[in-house]
């Protein structure tokens, strides 16, 4: 029978049970324990979004116009004042009207959407400025209109003493009237719808169509590569000849310089004064196509009555010299 251990030897062991068990819980709490949960963020509200302040629609302002070019005698009229000579960059509104003497020619731009060229004897009144649309009315002559493709603007020209009318998006075009209800029209780029009688005709680059009075357009035919021109001259020079003719329809007529009307068959004539001596007169055709065709006579006006010469000795007596 074993003898019993004695608490001398019994000591250690129970001094390793009491380590073990005294490291226990340092054991836990460095490998076992989960740390407590972080506490919640505290909510925060956003704050409530702010709209961005609104935008003002794009400013839609009327075309503005202005005389851009000016030779010779150039005239402008406020509404239903009175004709006065016209300056460079002066500004147009609707109502206003230009006209151009003899010999003149003018250039009304619309900043870089629309330009009108007018020739010499031309008159045109402005009638409709918006930011999309702008109208003229041509009384009388020959004007080139150009509106820029892209440009968001529509441009009109109305006949005076006709229904016509020609609108363009975008192109070039040249329109005559001659104030009686004939009106030619050519395209020169782009295309251009030319209306009357409602009926409309698309007059595109290279054509030109017609308008007589109170008459439908022409169907459009190619811009000719010539023009009428035919003159009646006086067979004797006086103080006052008669100059007529006759050239295509729709042409513009010059004699002696002086724009004179045609009827709708081109038809023409003018009274025109001589100075005592040499006289040079030219008579002048312009189409819308842009071509010209020019004759010229001259004519030698002379008035002094002729000389008489009187023998003094027919007034002798014969019976005197008889004695």
């Amino acid at each position: 029978m074993d003898a019993p251990r004695s608490p001398r030897r019994s000591a250690p062991f129970f001094l390793g049970l009491l380590a073990i068990l005294a490291a226990l819980p340092l054991g836990y709490f460095l490998f076992l324990h989960q740390p407590p949960a972080p506490p919640p963020a505290p909510v925060v509200e956003a704050p409530p979004p702010v709209a961005p302040p609104p935008v003002a629609p794009p400013e839609n302002r009327p075309m503005a116009l202005e005389l851009k070019e000016i030779r010779g005698t150039v005239e402008v009229r406020r509404g239903d004042g009175e004709w006065r000579a016209a300056s460079v960059g002066e500004a147009l509104q609707p109502s206003d009207a230009v006209r151009t003497r003899e010999g003149a020619y003018a250039v009304i731009i619309g900043g870089e959407a629309v330009e009108v060229r007018m020739e010499a004897g031309a008159e045109v009144s402005v009638e409709v400025l918006t930011h999309s649309l702008t109208r003229f009315l041509l009384n009388n002559g020959m004007t080139t209109a150009r509106v820029d493709t892209g440009s968001g603007q529509t441009f009109e020209m109305k006949a005076a003493g006709s229904d016509a009318e020609a609108r363009s998006e975008g192109g070039t075009f040249t329109m005559n009237n001659n104030g009686a209800g004939t009106v030619s029209l050519a395209t020169l780029k782009g295309e251009v719808a030319f209306s009357g009688q409602r009926k409309v005709v698309i007059v595109r680059a290279g054509q030109q169509s017609i308008i007589r009075p109170g008459r439908a357009p022409a169907e459009p035919t190619p811009i000719p590569t010539s023009l009428l021109l035919k003159v009646n001259w006086p067979a004797h020079p006086r103080r006052k000849v008669v100059v007529s003719g006759q050239t295509d329809p729709g042409n513009q007529v010059r004699v002696g310089g002086r724009l004179v009307p045609t009827d709708e068959a081109g038809r023409f004539s003018q009274v025109l004064p001589l100075q005592e001596g040499q006289n040079s007169v030219q008579v002048q055709a312009v189409s819308v196509g842009g071509l010209r065709q020019e004759e010229a006579r001259d004519f030698n006006l002379d008035t002094t009555p002729p000389s008489v010469k009187v023998d003094p000795g027919i007034w002798d007596d014969p019976g005197a010299k008889a004695q």
